[in-house]
């Protein structure tokens, strides 16, 4: 067997956090994993976990505070917005001083550059700088550049949630070109479960700064759901998660009434750290596989206004009848142009332990689906001539 394309050996990192009384916060602690080159593997974890500071490490953006990281190849990384790109540069200089930065010679860039473009979607704005494009705009052009490029280790952590659905599909299209078509390796950070299974040939889950379990994808994953993580009714952010222009900062749930009859109450609260466009909320309600079952949008119209530092928003959700299980709430806030600010994944969970329809003795199938609704039924009998 060809030596591990990464070897991670008792990798920890630790941050002094500020306030009154500074402590220390492990946001790695005694990391160790290999990875096969052609390998895509999956990260999971739940929030404030390590995945984000691992990839760092490896990306050699972050030193780690003890232990090693070798990686035997060139590595492409997108992990937030903003991340590789120089603000005051076009698009068109940012593909080439990225491809120079991979070590990449001009002719291989240029003969890549159409391709780039085309899937990037943003030629319109190619000699515009990118500190002028949205962060929706920002993702798509790091994403054609990071999978474009042919780096033999290509790291993605959860900034795709930036971009819309279609956007995901055609990424995660490309990652699995990448990896299967090419023989690419790939590390991918992610809440979205379905995409974890589909994706990636093994998969690790961090849980503390720790590595907890580690091989077959569906045995990791199974792990991972059993686990839930995402059950707490409060959610505050990880004091090391990257700064947004306007981001969550704590989550509160709330259960009213009993099933099939339940409201979800949510207080949220945000800052905002830079200029941004006026925005909304979205909730995603999501299954116990990760995906998005449905969307509570209390506003189109943008209410949560630019120049004020903090913000209060407080919803009302009236759930639908579902099926018993667990389920999850992602918090978005975003634009009106399809701009994301800012992703909390899976941030807040709640069960659902009772059917919604009375009487029933057999369980519920959720490849039927999870929403039970409500329905009436007319019985006819038929006349039945007697007997002659």
């Amino acid at each position: 067997m060809s030596a591990p394309i990464i070897e991670v050996e008792g990798l920890s990192k630790r941050y002094q956090l500020g306030g009154n009384e500074p402590r220390e916060f492990w946001a790695l602690k005694d990391v160790s994993f290999s990875v096969q080159p052609g390998e895509v593997v999956g990260i999971v974890g739940r929030n404030g976990a390590g995945k984000s500071t691992l990839l760092k490490i490896l990306s050699r953006i972050t030193e780690p505070t003890s232990g090693r990281a070798i990686l035997r190849g060139r590595v492409a990384s997108l992990l937030e917005v903003g991340t590789g790109f120089h603000p005051d540069l076009t698009g068109r200089e940012n593909i080439f001083l990225n491809g120079a930065i991979l070590g990449m010679k001009r002719v291989e860039i240029t003969r890549k550059f159409d391709e780039i473009v085309a899937f990037s979607e943003i030629s319109d704005f190619l000699d515009t700088p990118v500190k002028r494009y949205s962060s929706g705009m920002y993702v798509r052009l790091a994403f054609a550049v990071a999978a474009h490029l042919e780096p033999e280790i290509l790291v993605i952590d959860e900034v795709l949630a930036v971009g819309d659905a279609e956007f995901q599909r055609k990424c995660l299209g490309k990652m699995r070109e990448v990896a299967q078509g090419r023989g690419r390796t790939v590390l991918f950070v992610s809440h979205q479960v379905a995409a974890v299974q589909t994706l990636c040939t093994c998969a690790l889950m961090l849980e503390h700064g720790r590595v907890v379990e580690q091989g077959n994808t569906q045995v990791v994953l199974t792990r991972y759901l059993q686990r839930g993580g995402d059950d707490s009714n409060t959610w505050t952010r990880d004091a090391t998660s990257p700064k947004a222009a306007l981001q969550f900062e704590f989550a509160e749930l709330r259960l009213e009434g009993t099933p099939p009859s339940q409201r979800a109450c949510l207080e949220l609260k945000l800052s905002s750290t830079a200029t941004h466009r006026p925005a909304f909320v979205a909730v995603d309600i999501v299954n116990s596989l990760g995906t998005a079952i449905m969307q509570a949008l209390p506003s189109a119209l943008p209410f949560i206004q630019n120049g004020v530092s903090a913000h209060t928003v407080r919803l009302a959700i009236d759930l639908p009848p579902l099926i018993p299980g667990h389920y999850s709430l992602t918090l978005w806030v975003g634009s009106r142009f399809s701009e994301a600010y800012d992703v909390a994944e899976r941030a807040l969970g709640f069960d659902i332990e009772v059917s919604p329809t009375k009487h029933r003795t057999f369980e519920h199938s959720p490849d039927r689906g999870y929403i039970v609704p409500v329905s009436t039924y007319e019985y006819v009998p038929e006349r039945q001539d007697s007997a002659t």
